[in-house]
């Protein structure tokens, strides 16, 4: 006999029901899955949380690769007007607005894109950038002033007070250390031709580097955007204005080979090669040939890359001294990371950049230190005030290339720099520190430490 309809009708609604709930079972358990997954990509996965956090693209002039030619523009290229310095120098009455190299599309593309602010680098290895506080041995004590010029109003207010004017605020700073390097802005020349479709053009006087090396100077850059300012023969003049004094220099010289080589010191039993190069040069015959007066430019980094390589086979500390970067813009850029992060692949221990006649920040990487700008030192005043705030940055390095930094505020007032006094001195540290991205601390004192160290 069989069962009633209605009895049938209700195991089939019961039999039902638990095959739906079984397969919303599923589905939820499916759901939660897939979620799990994907939270555990976003956060596992990808450690940068998202594409604003990848390193910025390599550029042409920062790679140790070589390019099939050097990425400046060539005599026919078309330039694009680029305006000069903030500082207020009388120009030469022929001067127009001095051009720069025109990038090609990746560099654009360094350059327009943020730094990276990850962090110090690859810094997988422990090295802690910084001065061990456990250092044995001896130390070198190390100062680096930002830019230089005898020219203009700087030239008229020497002429007037004398030449050691421009130190007299400093009590002896750089007497007291045991390296002082300078970035000279300023053919030091009698002679020369002033350079042509620049909108200013510097020449100084020779007695100027007397006070310059008494007061405690012992090597000055070269490789800039100011240095042919005089023509060739101007550079020259200056190189032998400099050697007679015993003024070391670097980034310029009679040919490539001089150019690009390191000057050495030995202070305390360290050895310290110096090196400088310039990435802002207004013409492509600025850069030093064969047998032609120039500069050591990094649009193409490959030679210097090599010689950084090779001076730390021969030194304990390589000092790299560079000019790059935007004027008047406080945020450094990433081709100015990019190549300062290949000097110190390359084997340099400390890196100080120059141009934009405003301080920028400090990056630690691979337990070294980049410092993208020290700003103006002895220069004329304009009406940006960022131009006027300036630091000496001292650093004390020991034999394995381990360097502690510490930033002594100054004023760039005309022709002399004046150390601050402790509020705007502090203000000034606070300053540096927001424009380092997060990646390091200023102390009260003005040392420099990695953040989260």
């Amino acid at each position: 006999m069989y069962p009633p309809r209605s009895r049938k009708r209700e195991k089939n609604k019961r039999s039902s029901k638990r095959r739906r709930r079984t397969v919303w079972s599923w589905i939820n358990v499916s759901l939660l899955l897939l979620i799990t997954a994907m939270l555990t990509y976003y956060f596992i996965g990808d450690p940068g949380g998202g594409p604003t956090s990848q390193p910025p693209s390599a550029e042409t002039a920062g790679s140790p690769s070589p390019s099939p030619e050097p990425v400046i523009a060539q005599p026919s290229a078309t330039v694009t007007p680029e305006p000069e310095a903030t500082a207020s120098p009388e120009p030469s009455p022929s001067a127009t607005p001095e051009v720069s190299p025109t990038p090609s599309p990746s560099e654009e593309a360094a350059v327009t894109s943020s730094p990276d602010s990850s962090g110090a680098g690859d810094n997988s290895s422990g090295d802690v950038s910084g001065l061990p506080g456990d250092v044995s041995g001896a130390t070198v004590k190390l100062n680096f002033a930002g830019d230089v010029i005898f020219s203009g109003k700087v030239a008229d207010l020497l002429q007037k007070k004398g030449y050691d004017y421009s130190y007299s605020a400093l009590d002896g700073m750089f007497q007291k250390d045991d390296l002082t390097i300078v970035n000279l802005e300023t053919p030091i020349t009698t002679g020369g031709v002033g350079a042509e479709n620049k909108q200013y053009v510097f020449k100084g006087a020779p007695q100027a580097l007397d006070a310059l090396k008494s007061a405690g100077v012992d090597a000055v850059n070269l490789a800039n955007n100011h240095t042919l300012d005089q023509g060739e023969q101007g550079l020259l003049d200056t190189l032998n204005n400099l050697s007679t004094r015993g003024i070391p220099y670097v980034g310029a010289g009679k040919n490539s080979q001089e150019a690009y080589t390191a000057q050495y010191f030995e202070r305390n039993g360290i050895k310290i090669a110096l090196l400088g190069f310039t990435r802002v040069i207004p013409h492509s015959d600025w850069m030093a040939g064969a047998s032609k007066p120039g500069v050591a430019s990094v649009y193409d980094s490959m030679e210097a890359l090599k010689t950084i390589s090779a001076a730390k086979k021969k030194a304990d500390l390589v000092v790299v001294v560079v000019h790059w970067g935007k004027e008047r813009v406080e945020q450094y850029d990433a081709a100015q990371q990019t190549l300062g992060r290949s000097f110190i692949d390359a084997g340099a221990d400390l890196v100080m950049g120059g141009h934009p006649h405003v301080l920028q920040g400090i990056e630690p990487y691979k337990g070294k230190w980049i410092a993208f700008s020290t700003g103006n030192f002895i220069f004329t005043r304009s009406t940006t005030a960022a131009t006027w705030e300036t630091a000496v940055f001292q650093a004390e390095c020991g034999i394995t290339g381990q360097c502690s930094l510490t930033l002594h505020p100054m004023d760039a007032e005309l022709g002399q720099p004046v150390p601050m006094n402790d509020a705007d001195g502090q203000l000034l540290l606070n300053k540096v520190q927001s424009l380092s991205s997060g990646l390091v601390k200023i102390g009260s004192d003005g040392r420099v430490t990695q953040a989260g160290r």
